[in-house]
């Protein structure tokens, strides 16, 4: 049961520059973009197609992705609450976005870019463009890493992480008015359960000077333990011990801590990044060999099964993103994998050399 390590993810989602934030996800969101570009044109110049055509491209694609991702997350996970909230959809800043939903979006984006722009057989630009694809999603899973979400469920592990960040920011969003700030201090202890070992850290809040110590204490006691402790599996982090003891710092009035326990889970956003990669690393080595760039949908098809099998497999080791699926068999990532896995290998049989159409 004793972890290899534990890594304490306390990392905010941006870069606070005053005027605005500089959101991590965003930066590595564009740079994923940034990267496919640059392949892209390096492939463009190597296979003799004209470089103006590249911009066009990267118009369809980041459209597709950015539409096909929000929607994807609207109808397949969240359709009950987005059809009670329409005028919310737009709001993709707040989060929400499916991978599933961008594929589909993408392959709709390239067979009208390629019968419009490119003409050439869609094939052709779907077994290309998926190297570009593979860097975008390692990138993004980094940033889903840095936003502390999308991460796996409960469980002692070789690289256990607990992301502190999201009850920092819970409690500072309604209890702003009592703290200043709250830092986690590792002690390098565990509380030992019989299921999970859990990493002991003592919390410190620093509160507003014009609170009282009285308001301060009740507040912990009565309103943010209770709180913290009444999210979600999915949602859970930091537990309280339902008799919380709160230390006062000697030396300054404004201090106190509250020992707390971290709750370990599988940071499968590393997982899926590495992953993404290493296919990355493969597929361009294929698409080196002429005899099977020149096999039109089988880099393609492998794509759609490596990445797709592998979305199906790590999803046992991630929590749900709705609480409708918590206690399902295959949850909705699972189910939606499953008939790009079998396209992937219709491709891969079907492909064939085939004359560029030009």
């Amino acid at each position: 049961m004793h972890s290899l390590m534990t890594i304490t993810w306390d990392m905010t989602k941006g870069l606070d520059l005053g005027i605005i934030t500089l959101r991590y996800y965003s930066l590595l969101f564009a740079l994923g973009f940034v990267l496919g570009y640059m392949l892209m044109k390096r492939i463009f110049k190597k296979e003799g197609v004209p470089q103006e055509k590249l911009d066009t491209l990267l118009t369809y694609v980041v459209i597709a992705t950015v539409v096909g991702a929000r929607l994807g997350h609207v109808f397949f996970y969240q359709w009950d609450y987005y059809s009670q909230h329409p005028g919310e959809i737009l709001k993709v800043w707040e989060g929400g976005l499916a991978s599933h939903g961008a594929a589909v979006a993408i392959i709709i984006a390239i067979i009208i870019y390629c019968k419009k722009v490119l003409k050439k057989p869609t094939l052709w630009m779907l077994d290309r463009l998926v190297l570009t694809i593979l860097i975008a999603a390692s990138l993004i899973r980094i940033g889903n890493w840095f936003n502390s979400e999308i991460y796996g469920e409960i469980a002692n592990s070789k690289l256990e992480t607990v992301f502190t960040n999201p009850t920092r920011e819970r409690i500072m969003d309604n209890f702003d008015d009592v703290f200043e700030s709250i830092e986690f201090i590792e002690t390098n202890t565990q509380e030992i359960t019989d299921t999970i070992n859990y990493p002991i850290y003592r919390m410190q809040f620093e509160t507003l000077p014009s609170v009282s110590t009285d308001l301060v204490e009740a507040t912990i006691l009565k309103r943010v333990v209770p709180y913290v402790n009444s999210f979600d599996r999915e949602n859970t982090n930091i537990i309280f011990h339902e008799n919380a003891l709160i230390n006062w710092d000697e030396n300054n009035p404004t201090l106190l801590t509250v020992d707390v326990l971290g709750v370990p889970r599988h940071p499968t956003q590393l997982y899926e990044s590495l992953a993404y990669f290493l296919f990355f690393l493969l597929l361009y080595r294929l698409y080196l060999i002429p005899s099977i760039a020149n096999k039109q949908g089988f880099i393609f098809g492998l794509f759609l099964v490596l990445l797709w099998g592998f979305r199906f497999f790590i999803e046992y080791s991630k929590e749900v993103q709705v609480s409708r699926e918590v206690g399902q068999s295959l949850n909705t990532g699972q189910w939606l994998s499953i008939p790009l896995v079998i396209a992937g290998i219709y491709f891969m049989v079907t492909a064939k050399s085939k004359t560029d159409e030009k």
